[in-house]
């Protein structure tokens, strides 16, 4: 396996590449700045949302806004900061509007996702609401059935322990859906504490997002039509 060093560089050689990414016309030719990502390169603990919103596309990080405030505050009551970990979203770009991202567009961006996990090696990936939870499952399983549960999952060449949890930006609306979102969120530490999952002795070239494109367009299509979507917009 790599050294911390050597996954770093290609952390940064992936991340240039974003940077000059034009593979969706639409999101190239209207977004400010690419939102690759941030955080620990080495961290155990990554959060995986949608896409990035104004605020983030304006200054180039994930989770600048309300809901970033909101993930700081969770995270500072579990004894962690930005700086321990590493969030990302789906899509490196924000939708014009802030609409949902279209099947192409994921399809697009799925090899960046696919890389950060494979580099940063993760113990715990934590999908932010429905796009994440089902784009990384594969499946149409909503949030609400699949929130505080973990399973070991193997997105692309890692095994990792999937934590699905209610995303930030629906929950500064709903009193009780924060309450269930802090109290899985609490049971964090306790997942990182467990050791990391058995990796797989031969990586198959799977992208991180195993969702085929035509299953993308029913998860799109079905995601938007969850409760929680209308509420949380893309952050």
């Amino acid at each position: 396996m790599a050294s911390a060093d050597e996954r770093r560089d290609e952390l940064k050689g992936v991340w240039r590449q974003a940077q000059a990414c034009t593979r969706c016309p639409q999101l190239a030719s209207t977004r400010t700045t690419v939102v690759f990502g941030a955080g620990n390169a080495d961290a155990d603990l990554m959060f995986v949302g949608e896409a990035p919103g104004a605020n983030e596309d304006k200054q180039g990080l994930p989770f600048v806004g309300q809901a970033g405030r909101l993930l700081d505050t969770l995270l500072g009551e579990i004894g962690l900061s930005r700086a321990d970990v590493f969030v990302a979203n789906v899509l490196k770009c924000r939708p014009p509007g802030n609409r949902d991202p279209l099947p192409a567009e994921i399809e697009s961006c799925r090899d960046y996702l696919s890389r950060q996990l494979e580099l940063i090696a993760p113990k715990v990936v934590c999908t932010l609401g429905n796009f994440a939870t089902k784009l990384l499952r594969g499946d149409q399983t909503g949030i609400t059935r699949l929130h505080g549960r973990e399973e070991v999952r193997e997105l692309g060449p890692r095994t990792v322990r999937l934590y699905p949890l209610y995303h930030p930006a629906a929950a500064l609306y709903t009193p009780s859906m924060l309450e269930i979102l802090r109290t899985d969120f609490h049971r964090i530490p306790e997942l990182l504490a467990l050791p990391a999952p058995e990796q797989p002795r031969a990586p198959e070239p799977e992208p991180a997002i195993v969702a085929e494109p035509e299953e993308i367009v029913q998860i799109v299509r079905a995601a938007a039509r969850e409760p929680e979507a209308a509420q949380l917009g893309l952050f």
